[in-house]
């Protein structure tokens, strides 16, 4: 009889050591990363500096807020275009003139909504970069694009020499 209470008191010792040990493990590694990705806060009114660490995560929770905007503004736009194009249509009016004129203000509107529709392709693939830790730096060079051309243009991919080289070849492509 002593052989076997001793047994019992080490299978329990056991479960006890194997069980404690993943709990505490498991337990300290989401501490750690709640603390280190607690959400930066930014008031309505920042604006990046360039005093501050290029591309710190202030900036970055800037852009994001402004690429987000931007969109929503882009997409609520092109709803409100879409629904008004369909309510006015002069296509059925007897006058030939009144017909081509409204032919021709909706395909002014279409192709404004186009571009306003691969502008928000840009928003997104900006908001990616962010996600990827490579926004503002220019996908040529991997050099700083600048907080005064971000802020100008938020979807820019390229610093100003290599998007005047961009353009350039661009030119010369289609030339061809």
């Amino acid at each position: 009889m002593p052989k076997t209470s001793k047994a019992k008191k080490k299978v329990v010792k056991t479960k006890t050591k194997v069980i404690s040990k993943p709990k505490t493990k498991v337990s300290s590694k989401p501490k750690i990363k709640e603390v280190n990705k607690s959400p930066i806060k930014i008031s309505k009114s920042y604006i990046p500096k360039d005093t501050e660490k290029y591309m710190c995560e202030k900036h970055k929770v800037f852009f994001k807020i402004k690429l987000l905007e931007w969109k929503k503004e882009l997409v609520k736009s092109n709803n409100e275009a879409l629904y008004n194009g369909g309510m006015d249509d002069n296509s059925i009016s007897a006058d030939i003139v009144d017909q081509a004129n409204s032919y021709t203000d909706k395909n002014v509107e279409m192709k404004a909504i186009n571009r306003q529709i691969k502008l928000i392709s840009e928003i997104d693939k900006a908001l990616a970069r962010i996600r990827e830790d490579t926004y503002g730096y220019c996908l040529d060079t991997a050099e700083p694009i600048g907080l005064k051309r971000l802020m100008a243009r938020p979807v820019a991919k390229y610093t100003i020499a290599a998007q005047e080289k961009h353009e350039k070849d661009e030119k010369v492509h289609a030339d061809d």
